[in-house]
């Protein structure tokens, strides 16, 4: 197979990732960039006897690294942390190759996987401490509740964060002391076995986290059957599909799935300030961003001079391909991304949606660039207001106020993420509150929300189910084990106690701990 690096990248050679993948079959993935079209490189593609054989080596590794002190474990996330930092330039020069985006974008991701990573270094001791909980009777009654691994996680991951949606999720699975196996997207396979291979450096044994690169339809089954828990980061259609095979088989799955995100400009918004999140929430990684801007309400007192900015704004942001810090977007990942959104947008124009700016292929940009496109007048029932259209088109609408606002925002079948902006702060947070979303940020478009990393984040209605960061983020690769140790006398009746009695006695004494503060 020929081979066509683009020019400037001086990442890691793809050829010597790729020889890390363990598999006795000989079937090949063929991976192409999005920033010229051309074949980079191609990786073995696994198999379901593969998956199998992966998940008999993490089991194997498991009941080792679970066993290693809790500080042992951090002491690898933490050298790992260093040697992402040291790697900065080589994942920057990956992640564009892999997924289109904007050197910018790229650096996003790298910062997330540093702060994250520190984050639960930090925090893992602490969430997984045996917590006291309060007993029946105090004193006599000792209740406390471990957090166990659950032993192997699944992890199916997508190409649009080919770095933040490889690891940032497994960096808690692995404190806990859970092992992992990862099936990345097939378009990004490169990126996700450079950062295994930056854990095994760190001290991470082989067999913890292991890389399975292949088809999605081939090996999602088998995955979900071989291990203990799951997470799934993707589409809602796939997600279903993942969750009915993690009922079938009983796992434990969290989902991270689509979203039409909101943003909602009050009449006293700063409009300088409110602009540029829009632009950053809409166009980030060419809208290829679960938690992207899609949907625009803007308070009718505001909205002319809200679109003029806007579109003065998209139309000076440079859209281009190259490993470069400066264009501001890059590129969409695929022809069915761009036929997608495409499709989005000349449908809306056909319908009467008046088209502000954008809304044209770029081939003499990149094979997949799409300019950033901002439609107004847009149908109610079109698919751009409707659908994720995951790229960089956003829609803008007059609302009369924020009862409007609100209504219209919350008229989705998603509930992922959302925005708000307010030049009062406590407004803002009141009108977050009556958006349902599973994250909303007010006066920001989406990074002050990811980059705390103590705040949970995920979906509601059909965006997905179960958080990442946070305790929560943690706390959903553990199983919680609770151990009471009752001293003294079984709570049972006595011999000679009549049972009438004695339940008399416990429905008097539970009346008495709540009303005393002791349950």
């Amino acid at each position: 197979m020929t081979v066509d690096l683009p020019d400037g990248y001086d990442g890691p050679p793809l050829a010597d990732l790729a020889a890390a993948v363990q598999t006795d079959g000989d079937e090949t993935l063929r991976v192409e960039t999005p920033m010229t079209g051309a074949a980079i490189g191609e990786v073995p593609a696994c198999s379901p006897a593969d998956v199998r054989t992966a998940a008999e080596r993490a089991q194997q590794a498991q009941q080792e690294w679970m066993a290693r002190p809790v500080s042992e474990r951090v002491e690898a996330i933490e050298q790992f942390v260093s040697l992402v930092r040291g790697s900065q330039s080589d994942l920057l020069d990956l992640v564009q190759l892999e997924s289109g985006k904007a050197r910018y974008d790229a650096m996003e991701e790298i910062l997330d996987v540093v702060a994250t990573a520190g984050h639960y270094a930090d925090r893992a001791p602490e969430y997984l401490a045996t917590e006291r909980v309060p007993g029946v009777v105090p004193l006599v009654t000792q209740a406390s509740v471990d957090r166990d691994p659950y032993g192997v996680v699944g992890f199916i991951t997508p190409w649009n964060y080919p770095l933040t949606l490889a690891i940032s999720d497994v960096i808690p699975a692995l404190l806990a002391g859970n092992t992992a196996i990862v099936k990345p997207a097939e378009q990004t396979p490169h990126t996700a076995l450079f950062v295994a291979e930056l854990l095994r450096k760190a001290g991470v044994p082989e067999g913890c986290l292991q890389i399975l690169p292949g088809d999605g339809e081939r090996l999602g089954e088998p995955l979900v059957a071989a291990v203990d828990a799951v997470s799934f980061t993707g589409s809602t259609a796939v997600g279903r599909e993942v969750a009915a095979l993690a009922g079938r088989e009983l796992v434990p799955a969290t989902l991270e799935l689509g979203g039409n995100g909101p943003l909602i400009v009050r009449e006293d918004a700063p409009l300088g300030r409110t602009v540029t999140g829009a632009l950053r929430g809409a166009f980030a990684s060419a809208g290829q961003l679960c938690i992207a801007t899609e949907r625009i309400y803007v308070h009718e007192s505001r909205y002319d001079g809200f679109c003029d900015r806007l579109v003065e704004r998209a139309r000076g942001l440079t859209l281009d391909t190259s490993f470069e810090w400066d264009p501001d977007v890059g590129s969409l990942v695929s022809e069915r991304q761009l036929s997608k959104v495409r499709s989005h947008v000349d449908e809306a124009v056909a319908d009467g949606a008046t088209l502000l700016t954008g809304g044209r292929h770029r081939p003499d940009v990149g094979p997949y660039a799409y300019e950033p496109t901002v439609l107004a007048d847009v149908p109610e029932g079109s698919a751009v207001a409707c659908e994720e259209t995951f790229g960089p088109v956003v829609t803008v609408t007059p609302v009369a106020d924020d009862e409007e606002a609100v209504a219209r925002a919350n008229d989705s079948e998603y509930g992922l993420h959302g925005s708000v902006w307010s030049g009062d702060a406590d407004q803002g947070r009141a009108l977050a509150r009556r958006l349902d979303c599973g994250s909303v940020c007010v006066n920001d478009a989406y990074i002050s929300m990811w980059a705390s990393t103590g705040a949970p984040m995920g979906g509601r209605d059909d965006s997905g189910i179960g958080r990442r960061h946070g305790k929560e983020g943690f706390e959903k690769y553990t199983d919680p084990q609770s151990v009471v140790v009752q001293r003294g006398h079984p709570v049972a009746a006595p011999a000679g106690v009549p049972n009438r009695l004695m339940a008399a006695t416990l429905s008097w004494y539970l009346r008495l701990a709540r009303a005393v503060g002791l349950r």
